[in-house]
């Protein structure tokens, strides 16, 4: 069960990759895990769309400033959401499925980095060919990664938990 912790917080947003490309066994290692994340009623309303078009993940790299990382990676994954599948929870639940997709990269020796989509919903669709009724949740970019990030700071417990109440700090 260490081992577990571990991969949770060893997990970094690697924004610089090898130029090696990822083999489509791994890939389906990655994806077949993402699969498994929960969701409300076991919706699953996720999809995925694997880019390794040159051309395609530079359009996506420049939807926004945020989105450079995509530029030196081998591969971007677009998770997409179908709304009608789980209408109150299919953000969350795409969320879900996207860091399973992260931590299994991540299990298997690649890095990868979420880039935000929501604010460029159109353009992602246009640029993967996706139904308009379709909400991209997250491009993330991935490969074999060419930096090893120090973990950002984080908050201490203290200032995140409460008991019972709001506002009760919990002390352990």
């Amino acid at each position: 069960m260490e081992r577990c912790l571990d991969l949770l917080l060893t997990r970094r947003s690697v924004r610089k990759f090898e130029g090696r490309e990822v083999s489509d066994e791994l890939l389906r290692k990655v994806l077949d895990a993402a699969r498994y994340a929960p969701s409300a009623r076991n919706s699953q309303p996720w999809e995925f769309v694997i880019v390794k078009d040159r051309k395609l993940i530079e359009e996506l790299g420049k939807v926004h400033r945020y989105a450079s990382p995509l530029l030196n990676a081998p591969l971007a994954v677009v998770v997409l959401c179908d709304p009608e599948a789980s209408p109150t929870s299919y953000l969350v639940d795409c969320a879900n499925a996207t860091i399973y997709l992260m931590l299994a990269a991540h299990a298997l020796g690649l890095g990868s980095v979420w880039i935000q989509s929501l604010r460029d919903v159109e353009r992602v669709l246009e640029i993967v060919g996706a139904p308009a009724n379709r909400v991209p949740v997250a491009i993330v970019a991935m490969g074999y990664p060419a930096e090893r990030p120090t973990p950002p700071r984080r908050k201490e417990l203290s200032e995140l938990v409460h008991l019972n109440k709001y506002g009760t700090r919990w002390e352990a």
